[in-house]
């Protein structure tokens, strides 16, 4: 048993960040929610309908996308043809374009390196690819697993730019991620995860305040307001 009790809510247009120790159930919150692990109790709901245990194909076509940790990129295939890879279930031609303008618009890196093979971008590149194909499908909810993972500081504030973009284009993101102090500035709310239970809840901007949650898990005293 890994979850126990949890509930997390992710509302429309809005990044909730899942922070906690290693070990605290935050990558299988994602798994749960995606379909790649399937509950023994509980729900997953999306929109008001049960989707629980469903299988990752379905969750997909109820609109959850889950991005894995790492690099997920087929690196000896294009920019594009790795992009197109999220549009598999969508039958319409004009929808596959327009989905496909969306994303070269919103990740200009993307646009730029269509054609190029997608082994030789950079991590941070490479992470923007996997982001464009998750929103192939237009998601409800785009799942983020350690976006920042083996990328550096630079690269790691680009990285939390683009989800701020997608948020800001309309989808909602459920992060998990280990660098709990920028995932916090990122999101809009946040939960602290701790053996499998919310320890702690609400606006990340509270919870960066919290004097409690800065000691234990983000390494230090909180930032003074400016």
């Amino acid at each position: 048993m890994v979850l126990r009790g949890l509930t997390v809510e992710v509302p429309p247009r809005t990044v909730v960040c899942l922070v906690g120790p290693n070990g605290a159930g935050k990558s299988t919150v994602l798994k749960v929610a995606s379909g790649l692990l399937r509950p023994r109790e509980g729900r997953v709901l999306v929109d008001g309908a049960d989707v629980t245990g469903q299988g990752p194909q379905q969750m997909l076509r109820s609109g959850l996308a889950h991005v894995l940790q790492g690099h997920s990129v087929f690196r000896e295939m294009t920019v594009e043809e790795n992009v197109l890879l999220g549009a598999y279930t969508i039958g319409d031609r004009a929808r596959i374009a327009e989905r496909v303008a969306f994303v070269r618009e919103l990740f200009p890196v993307v646009g730029e390196r269509w054609k190029q093979l997608a082994g030789l971008l950079s991590g941070g590149q490479q992470k923007q690819v996997e982001f464009a194909r998750s929103l192939m499908i237009d998601p409800k909810v785009v799942l983020l697993d350690e976006p920042s993972m083996g990328l550096d500081p630079r690269t790691t504030a680009t990285v939390f730019q683009q989800i701020t973009r997608m948020r800001d284009a309309g989808t909602a993101v459920l992060l998990v991620e280990q660098n709990a102090r920028r995932a916090l500035e990122t999101a809009d709310l946040g939960c602290v995860l701790d053996l499998g239970r919310v320890h702690i809840s609400g606006p990340a901007a509270e919870l960066l305040a919290d004097r409690r949650l800065s000691e234990l898990y983000l390494g230090g005293r909180p930032k003074a307001a400016s």
